[in-house]
């Protein structure tokens, strides 16, 4: 088996063809696999015809699987397996809705934030629901030297409230309960991370979980984490994914941001399925 794998031409990202995901994975693809994902930020493979189980195979794989807060739309009997869906059955969502649709890092409010995400579209938006994604080590290597030098050394707040403070503020689909918030408190990041198996340097704060930055009063902080949010999305860092139904697509959280579009309507169904990599304490 030999993977073939073509870069996007884009600030990141690669499709990646030549292998069947849906049946097991030899380790050293799969060690392969990981290393292009670090290199390449994203890893689009279409035409992947895969069963929860198996997707949960090839993430273990890649590293220790994760289980989100919200456990209640995991697959039951199956916590790593998590549901991303519009999908109401008895008038209640059978997944997380609206998820993702803000520029973010899955899980940077972690102390050991998730180094690698993994999506298989089930069904999605025919022509809509794009998901893009941020180069955030172009972002860092094109900003000036003067804002480099700023944020040497700094750290950040990541808190998951943030996101329910203000996205999910008027979501009734979306509540964050005392003991879930308890169970993730904020955390401290370098606002510039090294990826290590690379040694790239990256900007590492994204709109939906970075509170402040701790070395600077409020306004500077405010003032540079706009700076830095506008730097990383500039249309040159930014690669759109365009959604096809049995897309696998998997993403390095270390080295990108994300978000997901919401420009469908509310009867398109929009139902994939997560799995998840712990990632190391940011250096």
């Amino acid at each position: 088996m030999t993977l073939i794998i073509a870069p996007t031409g884009k600030a990141l990202g690669a499709v990646v063809t030549g292998i069947d995901l849906g049946s097991p994975v030899e380790d050293a693809i799969a060690a392969e696999i990981r290393m292009a994902l670090c290199q390449h930020g994203v890893l689009a493979f279409p035409n992947q015809r895969m069963t929860p189980e198996s997707q949960v195979a090839l993430t273990r794989q890649l590293g220790e699987p994760e289980v989100h807060v919200l456990s209640d739309f995991a697959i039951p009997n199956m916590p790593e397996d998590f549901i991303v869906s519009n999908v109401r059955k008895n008038g209640k969502p059978v997944g997380a809705v609206n998820a993702g649709q803000y520029w973010h890092s899955d899980l940077s409010y972690t102390a050991q934030p998730t180094f690698a995400s993994m999506l298989h579209a089930k069904e999605v938006p025919p022509g809509r629901g794009e998901t893009l994604f941020a180069s955030m080590v172009r972002a860092y290597e094109t900003l000036s030297d003067e804002i480099k030098t700023k944020i040497e050394g700094c750290h950040a707040i990541h808190d998951y409230t943030l996101a329910y403070e203000t996205v999910f503020a008027d979501n009734p689909d979306r509540i964050l309960t005392e003991e879930q918030a308890a169970e993730v408190p904020p955390v401290k990041h370098p606002v510039v991370r090294r990826q290590v198996e690379t040694g790239r340097r990256a900007i590492y704060v994204n709109p939906g979980f970075t509170r402040r930055i701790v070395e600077m009063d409020a306004e500077e902080s405010r003032d540079m984490l706009e700076a830095l949010f506008t730097q990383a999305t500039d249309p040159a860092n930014i690669y759109t994914h365009h959604w096809q139904v049995e897309d696998f697509l998997m993403w390095d959280n270390r080295i990108t941001m994300h978000m997901a579009m919401s420009n469908y309507e509310a009867s398109d169904v929009r139902h994939l399925l997560r799995t998840s990599v712990t990632g190391e304490v940011p250096v």
